[in-house]
């Protein structure tokens, strides 16, 4: 009975009320001049996201995914695997924390046994964790240069997607976010991502997977996945605006206004500047700051609020500072309040959409945002900083500080 009331005590608002004062916090330092010290990013790719149990992936399994992902980065820069140090994947619904699909994936990407992997799991953030895993290795001084990756299949794990979707409803009725801002927000993601991908933004981050999907009648055929499919191009205000609450019966928290249930795998590889450089391989980007905070598990969508000025206060910059924000939308009512409380402007905010549009595979997804930003900032041309971020199931939030130094 302890042991529950101590449980229960931070998953009700009045439990955890009390805890609200007290956030904790690890951090990762940041240095914000160059040095040879510096962890850059050299490359990162993503396979394209698809609809869990109806798209493209339904029938691909992950290591997969991640093999694809994987072999494409390394090959882009013309690596060896065996100069690798060390290869991290984030994974959160696979059993055994994913462990064994990251070794097939390493396999099938023929890098050597000698290469070692680890997974992390740490819900949402497990891609972006995966990259703080390999950065800290890093630091440390034990590795020189190591692969970030993320990978789910939210098609082939059963009974297990956890309905955090109560929290969205907490955090909505906590800070009076309206289904309409809401509504509003979610249109906004699907026009911006529909908007990317007719242009072809997606195209120089996305890895197209050769893979096999079986027919309703059971008819296998092979195709080639280069597109995320989950985006609803004919999105209107008034088709949001009459889909039920899916939580609560008076809620406002919708399967439109919700990120998708998706399937996908992203890769950053990431070194040592004085290693890359002697390696001659190209800097996409700096990691300037990283960090965790805990929030009330009730409220676990306002992790961003709390992790963004974190982040942002090790690597000396403030909101202004920033060009472009990858912000999770894990709910709209998170992802608005989140932004409406830090004061960020709106046309910073996922420029290409968001998970509410693109999906949320929810090992892969900060990975794939950080693919997404960096890609993003070097299309704009010039020196620029950017954050990612998201919300964490059970009561966190995490976010990391990249600059992107120019042409």
């Amino acid at each position: 009975m302890h042991r529950l009331k101590i449980i229960s005590g931070h998953l009700s608002p009045h439990g955890s009320s009390e805890h609200r004062r007290d956030l904790w916090r690890s951090d990762c330092g940041a240095i914000v001049t160059e040095s040879p010290q510096d962890v850059v990013v050299v490359h990162g790719l993503r396979t394209a996201v698809c609809k869990a149990k109806r798209g493209a992936f339904k029938d691909t399994t992950p290591d997969e995914m991640l093999s694809a992902v994987m072999k494409a980065v390394m090959t882009d820069v013309g690596l060896s695997a065996d100069k690798l140090g060390d290869v991290c994947v984030g994974n959160v619904l696979q059993p055994g924390a994913g462990a064994l699909v990251a070794r097939i994936a390493h396999f099938l990407s023929g890098f050597p046994e000698a290469v070692p992997v680890s997974t992390v799991n740490r819900q949402c953030s497990s891609g972006l964790q995966a990259l703080f895993n390999i950065a800290g290795a890093i630091r440390g001084g034990s590795i020189d240069l190591g692969l970030a990756c993320g990978v789910e299949s939210m098609s082939l794990p059963r009974d297990c997607i956890i309905p955090m979707g109560v929290t969205s409803e907490n955090v909505a009725e906590k800070f009076g976010v309206s289904r309409e801002k809401q509504d509003a927000f979610a249109l906004s993601s699907q026009q911006k991502a529909a908007r990317a991908q007719s242009s072809g933004v997606f195209e120089q981050e996305i890895v197209p997977v050769s893979t096999r999907i079986i027919d309703e009648d059971g008819t296998e055929r092979e195709l080639t996945v280069a597109k995320d499919d989950g985006i609803r191009a004919g999105t209107t205000l008034s088709g949001l605006s009459k889909l039920r609450a899916a939580f609560k019966p008076d809620g406002s928290t919708t399967a439109g206004n919700s990120s998708q249930v998706s399937d996908g795998a992203a890769a950053v590889l990431i070194g040592r500047r004085s290693a890359v450089e002697a390696l001659g391989l190209p800097v996409l980007g700096v990691l300037r700051a990283s960090a965790v905070v805990g929030v009330p598990p009730d409220l676990m969508g306002i992790g961003p609020a709390y992790a963004i000025p974190a982040a942002l206060k090790q690597a000396g910059l403030t909101v202004a500072d920033i060009d472009v924000f990858e912000i999770n939308e894990a709910f709209a009512s998170q992802a608005v309040y989140c932004v409406e409380h830090l004061g960020i402007p709106l046309e910073k905010v996922n420029p290409n959409g968001g998970a509410i549009a693109l999906g949320h595979p929810l090992g892969c997804t900060g990975a794939r945002q950080v693919v997404t930003l960096l890609h993003e900032l070097r299309r704009r041309g010039q020196r620029a900083y950017g954050v990612v971020s998201m919300c964490i199931g059970t009561g966190m939030g995490a976010a990391a500080v990249f600059e992107y130094p120019g042409p």
